[in-house]
């Protein structure tokens, strides 16, 4: 009930009970039925629900819609939403809005039209964050508030951040790759997006963590478009062109949502740790061409992201700004445990076989 008919309602009865004054009731009866009104009338403190209250509509910018991280990412924000919608009894809405590949520029326009179409609060993995401050902070001034994830612009007004420590990401790729080769071999560095800060950190963990393997060296930094495609040729052209790499740091698992490297990449000549365990990258663990994943739980980049922007805008409470994510490391060993994660976690392609490891 809103406040002000709470109000009349409490200037009815005093008028009620002035009015038969001289025969009132036992004072304990009164103050039991006030009780019951209160508890009837009183909603959770910072939760405005029923029937009556708005949808909150949360438009959610990832980097590139054909990427299968941030699907994951959206599956884990809309079960968030429908969980939430039901224990707080109002509407919480995802509202979908990633470009299909990444563009800064592209991303800045949809937030700018998320703003202007009545979006209450943005969520935003950043492709460019020099791109995407201006309209984040315009956001932000409008009265929507903004949260990143996964890739921050730590510059702009956003409240908070969720995701990986991007710089210890990349050194444990280095540190998890030298294990593997002995400490020693070249090492080559597959890293997307020029300008993604969140790879640019992690590029830099790589290469600060390769300084404590004098028998280490690193041929190079590659760069690519971010489809599976694309990172698998790049893959395969500079191991072409580099016949002395043994190793490769994948700071992301581009290649690895395709099964080409599987024949592509001999395991006897090279050695990949990357970033990412999602299922169609599982086989490589199998086969032994990645040994290593150091998984990002991506659902997770949704679901946690869109429970602190409810805790703040719906329940008022005081959210932390930046808030870590742990990176989970696959193995042969834990395959069947981590396959059964992300089945859990509502990914339908699982392969059957890595659900019955023990």
């Amino acid at each position: 009930m809103k406040l002000h008919t709470r109000l009349a309602w409490t200037v009815t009865i005093v008028f009620i009970v002035a009015l038969i004054g001289g025969c009132p009731k036992p004072q304990e009866e009164v103050i039991d039925e006030d009780a019951q009104a209160e508890a009837q009338l009183e909603e959770p403190p910072g939760v405005d629900s029923g029937p009556g209250a708005e949808t909150l509509t949360i438009s959610m910018i990832a980097k590139s819609s054909t990427n299968p991280v941030f699907l994951s990412a959206r599956s884990g924000a809309e079960d968030a939403a429908a969980e939430l919608s039901e224990e707080l009894r109002r509407d919480i809405v995802i509202d979908w809005r990633t470009p299909p590949t990444e563009d800064g520029q592209v991303q800045a326009q949809r937030i700018a039209q998320a703003v202007n179409e009545g979006a209450d609060a943005i969520l935003i993995s950043c492709s460019d964050a020099a791109k995407v401050t201006g309209a984040i902070n315009d956001a932000v001034e409008r009265g929507v508030p903004v949260m990143t994830f996964d890739s921050d612009a730590p510059d702009s007004d956003r409240f908070a951040y969720y995701g990986v420590d991007d710089i210890k990401t990349g050194e444990a790729v280095m540190n998890e790759l030298a294990a593997l080769l002995g400490e020693e071999g070249k090492v080559a560095i597959l890293a997307g997006n020029q300008n993604a800060p969140n790879l640019q950190k992690r590029v830099q963990g790589v290469a600060q963590a390769a300084e404590q393997y004098p028998d280490i060296e690193i041929v190079g930094t590659f760069y690519h478009t971010e489809t599976p495609q694309d990172a698998a040729a790049e893959v395969v052209r500079v191991t072409n062109a580099y016949p002395q790499i043994t190793g490769w740091a994948f700071i992301g698992g581009w290649p690895l949502f395709t099964r080409s490297l599987l024949t592509d990449l001999d395991p006897e000549r090279v050695t990949v740790v990357s970033v990412d365990a999602l299922p169609a990258e599982l086989p490589y663990v199998e086969a032994g061409i990645t040994p290593v994943l150091l998984a990002q739980p991506t659902y997770m980049w949704g679901y946690v992201s869109v429970a602190t922007i409810v805790d703040k805008l719906v329940r008022g409470k005081d959210v932390e700004e930046m808030q870590e994510m742990e990176l989970v490391r696959v193995t042969e060993d834990n395959l069947g445990e981590w396959a059964r994660q992300l089945r859990d976690w509502g990914f339908e392609d699982v392969d059957p076989k890595y659900l019955e490891m023990e």
